[in-house]
């Protein structure tokens, strides 16, 4: 009798096999089929780019919407990008010896009406905006030991605050603005930078162009020279000794100073992120219409209308901003300290600065015109409108190395809350700003909701006058009166956003040709598993016949 042959077909490994071809099957259908990315965001490996780790520094203000889109770009593609908050001053003079990849500031180099010396570089360059944001008042105040998150106050009085002709909280010109608000007999302090800032250069621009007698009168008491004419514009802010200012390092330092406990009576001018970050209100500053607002992102949005924009492409100073018009705006919502920084790029290989770091930095700052801008507002900024996009595209394609797939970059594919389908250079974002509240507008009335960080706290109104208000039982920034010291707002030198969350971005599309590959390989080898045994079952078919009878019993 022959014995029937017992081979075993389906072998464990033979099995794994198979599976592992299934598997390249689907990765190749489903990875082909796969939502595309934002524009520049894959540093081009079709044409062997690589992604070089890049480096910036600059601006404090821009800095809270920089390190968050850094994060997200890590997270997502594990690009190294690193960015230092030295300040703008320092932001330009890094870029410009060539220690920095990148420079970001609130102000080109030399600016207009300033004897400091802040001539360009000798490296090729290009200005981008990267985000739109308002410079806030924020502040530590109190009535009857309860907090103050509803201060209104006009642009005289801020000017005259920050150069000490208004020193008490109860001066006159204050309470007219806070007919709502027994207001304390204490000092103010104001709280200034004491680094190279570009926030000091923008209040000190709209200071000599708004109020240039107070300003002008400020040069006499710190020895400024005039430039023009009038006071100059300064990123680095004077003071007089003994006149109760504090002068603290980058946004952080002054917005940390106002934060503390025992720092009742202070203000300082900042990015509004920091105020949002920290849980403290802003002043609502009086505008040309008269209502007093704060820079929410829609107020900004408003503002920026009326800015007027360097629109040569052949001016080195192209996409910069004159922010006269955004001063003197007439529209209900303006917030009049609104304006946008700038990232400086490198149009050159040169100062160490490679084409490699150029696929970085072109994706990178493709990403946060369009995807980055999403959060803009949760961070406490407002986003790029559609003129600065469409702008900024242009000069992305001056850096060296960038990415090929930014070519194909279209308006209508670019993620921004500013865009209107409806309207391609609209603003959708200002078009569906709300209008400000009638107590928001000057007069015997006031409204009590709190602003920026404290905006779910109300003021109490009433109160007596300097009751309970003081260093001595200051209360800091939360409901129970805890104290939230510098460290609270920079822990290490680290940020702490307290109102952004991480951002998830598309995954990869890698195209027809690598899908194509992974399914021939997946077919080959499940190929490969499946052929011996189906073919071998077919060989035994034609053997069985002559061996088996037609009872189908063994002879």
């Amino acid at each position: 009798m022959n014995a029937r042959p017992s081979v075993r077909t389906w072998h464990p490994a033979r099995i794994a096999v198979a599976l592992v071809g299934v598997v390249l099957l689907v990765v190749g259908v489903f990875g082909g089929l796969a939502p595309a990315q934002a524009a520049g965001s894959t540093c081009a490996p079709s044409t062997g780019g690589v992604c070089a780790p890049i480096k910036g520094e600059g601006s404090t203000w821009s800095a809270n919407a920089l390190q968050q889109w850094i994060r997200n770009v890590y997270a997502n593609y594990q690009w190294t990008i690193t960015y230092s908050e030295s300040g703008s001053t320092q932001g330009r003079n890094s870029f410009a010896n060539g220690t920095a990849h990148y420079g970001v500031s609130e102000i080109p180099y030399g600016i207009a009406n300033s004897n400091e010396a802040d001539t360009p570089p000798n490296r090729g360059f290009a200005y981008m905006p990267i985000v739109a944001g308002g410079t806030a008042f924020m502040y530590n105040l109190q009535i009857g030991g309860k907090r103050v998150t509803n201060l209104r106050l006009s642009g005289e009085v801020l000017a005259k605050i920050f150069t000490g002709e208004i020193t008490v909280w109860n001066d006159p010109a204050i309470l007219a603005d806070n007919p709502a608000l027994a207001l304390p007999a204490i000092p103010i302090v104001p709280v200034v930078r004491s680094d190279g800032s570009g926030t000091s250069a923008q209040f000190t621009i709209w200071m000599r162009q708004q109020h240039p007698a107070i300003w002008d009168a400020y040069c006499g008491k710190v020895g400024r020279p005039f430039v023009n004419g009038h006071c100059g514009v300064t990123s680095n802010y004077p003071t007089v000794a003994g006149s109760g200012f504090v002068s603290k390092s980058g946004a952080n330092g002054v917005a940390g100073y106002v934060a503390q406990g025992a720092a009742v009576g202070s203000i300082t001018f900042v990015e509004y992120s920091y105020a949002l970050n920290s849980g403290f209100p802003v002043v609502k500053m009086l505008n040309s219409a008269g209502y007093y607002t704060e820079p929410t992102a829609s107020n900004v949005a408003v503002a920026l209308l009326r800015a007027v924009i360097n629109n040569d492409p052949s001016s080195q100073n192209y996409l910069t901003q004159d922010l006269t018009n955004v001063y003197a705006d007439t529209d209900p919502r303006n917030y009049p300290l609104s304006s946008y920084s700038y990232i400086i790029l490198p149009t050159k290989v040169e100062s160490g600065f490679t084409e490699d770091n150029g696929r970085t930095l072109s994706a990178f700052t493709s990403y946060f015109l369009c995807e980055g801008q999403q959060q803009a507002e949760t961070l406490g900024y407002s986003p790029l409108p559609v003129n600065l996009v469409k702008g900024g595209q242009t000069r992305i394609q001056l850096i060296p190395g960038r990415d090929p797939a930014i070519t194909d970059f279209t308006i209508a594919s670019c993620n921004n809350p500013t865009l209107d389908p409806s309207d391609p250079n609209g603003n959708a974002l200002a078009k569906a700003a709300p209008f400000p509240a009638d107590c928001d507008r000057k007069g015997p009335v006031q409204c009590t909701t709190g602003t920026g960080g404290a905006k779910g706290t109300d003021t109490a109104t009433g109160g007596a006058a300097g009751a309970g208000a003081g260093p001595a039982d200051a209360g800091g920034a939360g409901e129970t009166g805890e104290a939230v010291g510098e460290d609270a707002i920079a822990t290490g030198g680290a940020l702490i956003l307290a109102n952004a969350s991480p951002q998830s971005l598309p995954a990869s599309r890698p195209g027809p040709l690598p899908a194509l590959g992974t399914l021939g390989a997946g077919a080959g080898v499940l190929a490969a598993a499946m052929l011996p045994p189906l073919l071998g079952r077919r060989g035994r078919r034609t053997m069985l016949p002559s061996t088996i009878g037609a009872s189908g019993g063994r002879r």
